[in-house]
């Protein structure tokens, strides 16, 4: 495989301390360039190592831009776009040349990632006489999580779905870091890879996770809950003395990895294993449901944006040029992804089950127009100017709580519907939905309710097109347009450069 020709032998290291907020990280500068020697003779060239990888996914170019807030979100019809260029995205116009330059970026970053995810990979198991404590199993097992995220959504992107051809060449499972080409994989043979990696960093995770102690309290960094309620206790997230071992949700966790897996097995359509996974996470109960007196709070210093107890892993984006990005974007006035009032309220069913639905209230700033479609400006992402605190940081969700639930729903309808609906009141319930589905659903009407609700909670962070992807389910806008579903709309085209090295 070409691409992976760039990653050599000379680590660049890019340290989360290009920001103000990175002390939660290491309190070291790093050098720009080091030789893999040099870099991998200390435990802490290994942690700078794992912070550069965050980096790079955290980065405009993959989670922190393109693969959170971009083209998968515009497939998805969540806009009313004036764009000539953003309307070719919704139309899945993949011959056209600026959208063939950006489908190649991310195929070059993804791997640039998982290029840096092999240079650990390759040399930690040597070195393992230097890790103090259970940082060797912490960095190894966040390390291999990593890998397999950024292949499973390049071959969620990249490549036919498992419903629709198992067997079909897929992309390259790199795991070596080599001047050689990486044979493409099967969809199948790069799913049974990801689980590997995941199975593996699950086993390394379990006995060396802060997270896994009782004492790691899930919550917001700076919020003191009144004495005597259940929520007493502050959140200790950013507590521990060790800066690499805080915030382990802006990480990859022990629950990331069974969240993801979740996903995975879903993905190859064993509901068994994937709601294991699933369960694995709900019961822990670790990670609460946020309060509606945060997330609709009206003081902006102690208002929720994005439920963030729910976030069972994010990926670290408040710096200040993306926070400006993420603004231009959704909620300044001139902002290029507005959806129009009405396609807000019909995507959020304000008619029906929407009208007390929380996110329709709070995520959306609708300013009208003498046109009476209006705009609904999109408030997830935004950040209170200084002097303002926030009552969290800026992040890009990566795995949320209601996902997890969405995955155990799906997963337990054929051998237990009533379960199954529950799942789904359960999250209903926590976004202001009183209304319970039906307990004698169809299949048919339940999949259709779960993919509505799926919409409605990651409105504006990519994953509903991978959910029709994945159900092989048609994509609609809401003029009406029909995009039948086929790998016609659900395959991205790899770069030319690789096609020869695919067939």
């Amino acid at each position: 495989m070409k691409t992976l020709k760039i990653v050599g032998y000379i680590f660049t290291v890019i340290c989360l301390l290009t920001c103000a907020s990175c002390k939660k990280f290491l309190d070291v500068q790093p050098e720009s360039d080091v030789t893999k020697e040099q870099l991998f003779s200390t435990e802490e060239g290994f942690k700078e190592a794992l912070n550069g990888v965050y980096t790079e996914c955290a980065a405009p170019g993959l989670y922190g831009g393109n693969l959170t807030v971009s083209n998968l979100d515009i497939m998805a019809q969540n806009y009313t776009l004036s764009d000539l260029n953003l309307q070719k995205i919704a139309a899945f116009k993949y011959t056209d040349q600026a959208l063939i330059s950006k489908y190649d970026q991310i195929w070059i970053n993804c791997y640039k990632a998982i290029g840096f995810c092999n240079s650990i990979l390759e040399v930690i198991d040597q070195k393992k006489a230097i890790f103090q404590d259970k940082n060797y199993e912490l960095i190894k097992g966040e390390t291999l999580t990593l890998r397999a995220y950024l292949h499973f959504d390049l071959l969620r992107m990249y490549a036919p779905s498992f419903k629709s051809n198992p067997t079909a060449t897929a992309i390259p499972y790199v795991t070596t870091v080599s001047i050689k080409s990486t044979p493409f994989s099967t969809v199948t043979e790069v799913l049974d890879a990801v689980i590997s990696d995941l199975s593996a960093a699950k086993l390394l995770l379990r006995t060396s996770d802060p997270i896994m102690s009782s004492g790691y309290i899930i919550g917001y960094p700076e919020k003191v809950y009144p004495e005597g309620t259940a929520e007493a206790k502050k959140a200790t997230e950013t507590k521990n003395t060790s800066l690499f071992l805080q915030n382990r949700r802006h990480r990859m966790n022990y629950f990331t990895v069974c969240g993801e897996l979740a996903r995975v097995y879903l993905y190859k359509s064993d509901l068994t294993k994937s709601l294991e996974n699933a369960n694995e996470v709900i019961n822990a109960k670790k990670f609460p449901w946020a309060e509606s007196s945060d997330f609709n709070h009206t003081n902006p210093e102690r208002k929720d944006k994005v439920f963030y107890p729910e976030l069972i892993s994010a990926w670290f984006v408040s710096q200040t040029d993306q926070a400006k990005h993420y603004e231009d974007l959704f909620s300044k006035d001139v902002a290029v992804y507005v959806p129009s009032i009405t396609q807000k309220n019909l995507i959020y069913e304000q008619g029906t089950v929407g009208a007390d639905d929380w996110r329709r209230a709070q995520w959306f700033r609708d300013v009208p127009t003498a046109n009476e479609a209006g705009k609904a400006f999109l408030q997830k992402y935004t950040r209170n100017a200084s002097p303002l605190r926030n009552l969290h940081p800026l992040v890009a969700p990566a795995l949320r709580l209601s996902e997890v639930y969405y995955i155990a729903a799906e997963a337990s309808f054929e051998v237990d519907p009533i379960k199954a609906t529950a799942l789904i009141d359960t999250v209903r319930k926590h976004r202001g939905i009183g209304e319970t589905l039906p307990k004698n659903i169809s299949k048919s009407d339940f999949i259709n309710k779960l993919v509505a609700e799926a919409r409605k909670e990651f409105y504006g962070e990519s994953q509903i097109f991978f959910m029709h992807k994945r159900l092989n389910k048609d994509v609609v806008n809401t003029n009406g347009q029909i995009y039948p579903a086929s790998n016609g709309i659900f395959v991205f085209p790899i770069p030319v450069d690789e096609q020869a090295y695919r067939n």
